[in-house]
């Protein structure tokens, strides 16, 4: 299971957990898990591809810009994106992330629109890897 959502956790918002080997996986099916708040993103093809870069100073902080750049980036460019792939680094105690997404314009004939995500929060979001497992803990604003 690449994540599941947590039903009971926050009433007004989106709650889940993404789980990975490690931690740029765990990275990856939380953007799919917040793509799959908004729309079935197995109807989503990854016709168009986008880099992204992120530098923060602990994994969480990493986490939360990863996932504003991703809401960011579907608003100003009105796509969706179905296919993540993450590559994660630590040097100088510093954190950085890089990925090449996959996804393609919202089309709302095709897109059957679920719920739209306003922003990701740091209330209650976990980290935890332990060895060949990793799993993050998110709260999205909706």
């Amino acid at each position: 299971m690449k994540f599941k959502f947590l039903e009971d956790l926050a009433i007004a918002d989106v709650a889940f957990e993404a789980y990975g080997k490690n931690l740029a996986e765990a990275f990856a099916n939380a953007a799919l898990a917040t793509f799959e708040v908004q729309a079935d993103t197995k109807k989503v093809k990854p016709k168009v591809s986008k880099n992204v870069k992120i530098e923060a100073e602990n994994k969480e902080a990493l986490l939360f810009d990863w996932i504003s750049e991703l809401l960011y980036l579907r608003d100003v460019k009105s796509m969706l994106f179905s296919k993540f792939s993450v590559k994660i680094s630590e040097k100088s105690k510093r954190f950085f992330l890089k990925a090449k997404i996959y996804g393609e314009k919202i089309d709302r004939k095709k897109h059957q629109l679920k719920t739209e995500v306003k922003a990701v929060s740091y209330q209650m979001m976990e980290i935890e890897e332990k060895k060949g497992k990793c799993r993050v803990r998110v709260i999205l604003d909706v």
